[in-house]
């Protein structure tokens, strides 16, 4: 369990019980369900909660968490836009609404191709969102948000027409590499970075 998981577990443990008395049970067999690791069971819970208070964001974060654990992208996607909405300064929000939006566009099946760039730059933006909220030091989302530039430049890549494109792939490639560097500055041990950048690098080396 990463420490963003840990955090948003942690969190919703603390707070959820505020909301027990007005939507029923529903959030708190939710919660129960997510704790066991049963999130189809925790869905099923908090959307009979969410549908009884509509604006509880302790509610939203279960349910885009719940959704983004069953692999509906799309619902978590809605979810986390829900919660920012009522809370903009919840970087976890960004975070998960982030990976939920690279997964769709790593996946064609799950969107139209033109609509893949689109989902690549939104991920991109809500991890840069997230890193102004909660600082540079989180080596957690510098970490997504280079895995995000690298999806990015590699999906460019191949509609490559012209020098423009290529330098703006490469662009993008940097990008990627310098995520992964600050990674490194807060933990230089770190081998499996080393070798994203080293994959990104030759990436970049075939282009030219």
């Amino acid at each position: 369990m990463n420490y963003i998981t840990k955090t948003l577990v942690l969190l919703l443990v603390v707070t959820a019980h505020s909301g027990f008395a007005q939507s029923g049970s529903y959030d708190k067999l939710g919660m129960q369900a997510m704790m066991k690791g049963d999130y189809k069971g925790a869905v099923t819970q908090l959307e009979k909660a969410d549908s009884k208070i509509p604006n509880s964001p302790n509610i939203l974060k279960m349910l885009g968490y719940s959704y983004f654990q069953c692999g509906d992208f799309e619902n978590s996607i809605e979810t986390y836009s829900r919660l920012i909405t009522l809370k903009p300064n919840d970087y976890s929000a960004y975070y998960y609404r982030g990976k939920a939006r690279q997964n769709v566009a790593n996946d064609p099946k799950e969107s139209l191709n033109q609509m893949r760039e689109n989902f690549y730059l939104s991920s991109i933006k809500d991890f840069t969102r997230a890193i102004e909220i909660n600082g540079e030091e989180d080596t957690q989302l510098l970490q997504n948000r280079g895995l995000a530039y690298k999806d990015y430049a590699i999906y460019k890549s191949y509609k490559i027409k012209k020098k423009a494109d290529k330098e703006a792939c490469i662009a993008l490639f940097n990008n990627s590499i310098a995520d992964f560097q600050k990674v490194l500055i807060v933990q230089p041990l770190r081998k499996d970075i080393f070798s994203l950048i080293d994959y990104v690098k030759a990436q970049i080396a075939s282009l030219r």
